[in-house]
This record gives C-alpha cells, structure tokens and sequence, in this order.
C-alpha cells in the first residue's frame, strides 16, 4: 500500500512539475541589434501599394468536367434486401424491392454539394412505394475518384452491409453513373 501511494504522489509531483516548467518563459539569447523591417510593396497597375493586402485564393483547375445526372426518373433495379432497415426513418422490412430514382431533389446542407446529384429514391413492392432514401448520384466522369471498391456491373446492382453493421449500403451502376443508397439498419 505505502509503495502504491509514493507512486501516485511521485505521479502527481511529476505531473505538476511539467505543468511548472511548461508556463515557464523561454530562455533566449540575446539577438543581434535589429534592423528596421522593409516593407516589400509591389506597385498595381494604378500605380497603389499591395503591401499587406488580401489576396483572393487561387482558381484551382477543374480535375473533371462539370458534374451532372438526367434529371427524369429513372428505374434503377430490383435488390434483396437481406435484413430490416430504416428508410427515412421508417421500417423497411428484409424483402425484394424495385427500386426508381425519383425527378425530387433532396435539399442538404453539405457545403460543396453539387445541385441535382442527391435525390430521391422510391423503395417498391407490388407497385406501393413502402419506403424512401436519399440516394447520392456520382457521374460515371467522377467515379474514379470516389470509389474504392468494386463496382457493381454495368446495369447491376450491390447491397452490402457496412463496417460495424449500421448500414447497409445499396449501389446500382447504370451505364457507369453510380447509384448509392445508404439504409440504416434497425
């Protein structure tokens, strides 16, 4: 017991000595004489300083060309969903499901989204819509840099279950435009 108290109180004492040393100034030698700082100052066109002005980034070129998915409706597929999950918040039972891309944008707050690249996609069993998700489109010209599994084929589809099993991830590939449905499951 003894040996167990030192050690905490040699554990505190070290603890308290860092923190000392830490809020300690640094030691410094002594400098050279300063010299007075110049100013470089470009002259604009208009013959103004530009000393100490704001300067606007840079236009970054683009990696792709503009980003862009068929605003129609769109039958995407029909996929096994092998375990309950939540669409939208509500039960989705495990079933088979055709699956459409709906013309209804879905409005997020994600900075750097691109308009008309999340929508929404309609969960069909016997011709009833039974459910709904975001699905997030990634044009065939952006794919490469986004995906590092397999993609599904050409005019197929995946369903797979996520790390850790929080969601299940349903993807289709439709003439190399990307279909991703994210499902919680429940």
């Amino acid at each position: 017991m003894k040996k167990l108290v030192i050690a905490g109180t040699l554990a505190v004492a070290v603890a308290m000595g860092g923190t000392v040393l830490a809020q300690q100034p640094a030691q410094t030698t002594p400098a050279s004489p300063a010299k007075p700082a110049k100013a470089h100052a470009k002259k604009s066109d208009q013959g103004e300083s530009t000393a100490g002005a704001h300067t606007a980034p840079k236009q970054q070129p683009n990696t792709t060309e503009a980003a862009n998915a068929t605003a129609q409706a769109v039958p995407l597929g029909t996929v096994r969903i092998p375990r309950a999950t939540k669409a939208d918040g509500k039960e989705l039972p495990a079933g088979t499901y055709q699956v459409r891309l709906t013309t209804e944008a879905a409005k997020g707050d994600a900075r750097g989204a691109t308009d008309g690249l999340e929508r929404w996609a309609e969960f069909m069993k016997g011709g009833q819509v039974v459910g709904r998700e975001i699905v997030t489109i990634i044009p065939a010209n952006e794919a490469h840099l986004v995906v590092k599994d397999a993609a599904p084929p050409m005019g197929g589809s995946k369903v797979q279950e996520l790390r850790g099993g929080t969601f299940t991830r349903v993807w289709f590939n439709k003439a190399g435009t990307l279909y991703l449905v994210h499902l919680v499951n429940g």
